[in-house]
This record gives structure tokens, C-alpha cells and sequence, in this order.
């Protein structure tokens, strides 16, 4: 049985306030993979991401993905202040039709006991797993993350890890732009910096990241 395709991106070139950053980026996530975008601060893993979810147009190459099938975790937490805990998940969890996933995304990210409240008197951590359990409600099967980790410690960054793993179990994928080993072993890493766009004329690298599930 072939594995269904959930993201590709082909010959992709972005760009920031004009400046192309990555060239020829070429990759597939099938239901069940994950992949790691490596790279210095400033290659351009923020673009690229903001690129495939569809927040600004590529300079060049093409995104597939089924309608509506992304959720972005971005730098901010994406929460309303003066609502609560639950009342943030119950918020999105009915934008997206999903108010039965709200008890289970409280569990996954151990925010039971703070359900009641107000986002706004977390701790940074505390609001970065609210902002994560967020996309447990969804029901979006590809997760496009920019450093989901930020402000966790060790023992969230596992939490984070194995409902990540539930999400890829389920069928779904991630693109994921992260700087520390999130312990998820199987999935496959990128290093962007052969992608480096050099320039008008100067060809891309397409095809480096082929055999990234060989």
C-alpha cells in the first residue's frame, strides 16, 4: 500500500524583505514522518516554514498539500490572555470542530490542574504547552512547527515528544525547525545550509534533501 503524501515541497525558493534566503529545497512527508530542519540562526528555517504554511508565496518551486491540512506553531503561543486554560482550548477546539479533543490535549500536555487559569498568569513555560496543546485540537494532520521547545524544560520537551509521536501514529506529520534533540530518534534531520540560496543564476542545491528517507 502506498503511504499517503501529506506535504511535498518542490524546487521551493523563499525570500525575507526581499532577500532570497534557501534555494532549491525539494522534500515529501508521508502520514507517519517527521523531519528536522537544522541550520544556524538566519539561514532561513522561519521562512521556510512560514513559506509552507502558507503565510507568504514562494519566490519559486511549488507546495503541495491537501486544503486545510496545516496547523502552525509559530513563535508566539497564539493564546487569548484574560481565558483560561480550558477556555483557550475550548476556543480553538471549536473553530476547528474538534471540542471533544479538549480533556485530552489537557492531559497530553499535564495542564489539568491548571485548567482554570487565566492564560495571562502562566509561567512561560506553562503557556508555551497550553500553546502546543492547542494543536492537538485541530485535527490538522500536518503540525509545521518553529522552535516548539522554547521556554519548555526536560520534562515537557518529553511531554511534547510523545504526543508528537501519537499525532505521527495517527497518521499525521511534522516539519519541525528546532535547535535541541527533541528524542524523537525516528525522525529524519535536514541540514538547510547546503541550501543557502548564492544568488541569481548561481543554481540551487535541489535535491539535497532526496534522500532524506532513503
Amino acid at each position: 500500500m502506498t503511504a499517503t503524501m501529506l506535504l511535498e515541497a518542490q524546487d521551493l525558493a523563499v525570500a525575507r524583505g526581499g532577500v532570497a534566503l534557501l534555494e532549491g529545497v525539494r522534500f515529501a512527508l508521508t502520514a507517519g514522518q517527521a523531519l528536522v530542519l537544522r541550520g544556524p540562526n538566519g539561514c532561513g528555517k522561519t521562512t521556510l516554514l512560514r513559506t509552507i504554511a502558507g503565510l507568504q508565496p514562494p519566490l519559486a518551486g511549488h507546495i503541495h498539500a491537501p486544503a486545510d491540512s496545516i496547523a502552525y506553531g509559530a513563535h508566539a503561543d497564539g493564546l487569548k490572555a484574560t481565558l483560561s486554560v480550558r477556555e483557550n482550548l475550548a476556543f480553538w477546539a471549536a473553530v476547528y470542530g474538534r471540542p471533544q479533543r479538549v480533556a485530552a490535549a489537557l492531559f497530553e500536555m499535564n495542564l489539568e490542574s491548571l485548567a482554570s487559569r487565566a492564560a495571562m498568569s502562566l509561567s512561560a513555560g506553562q503557556k508555551r504547552r497550553l500553546g502546543l496543546a492547542r494543536l492537538l485540537v485541530t485535527g490538522r494532520p500536518v503540525w509545521v512547527l518553529d522552535e516548539p521547545t522554547v521556554s519548555l524544560d526536560a520534562a515537557s520537551v518529553a511531554l511534547f515528544a510523545a504526543a508528537l509521536r501519537g499525532h505521527l501514529a495517527d497518521g499525521g506529520a511534522a516539519l519541525i525547525a528546532t535547535h535541541i534533540d527533541i528524542g524523537l530518534a525516528e525522525a529524519a534531520t535536514l541540514d538547510l545550509t547546503a541550501l543557502k540560496a548564492r544568488g541569481p543564476g548561481a543554481g540551487g542545491a535541489a535535491g539535497a534533501f532526496d534522500e532524506a528517507f532513503a
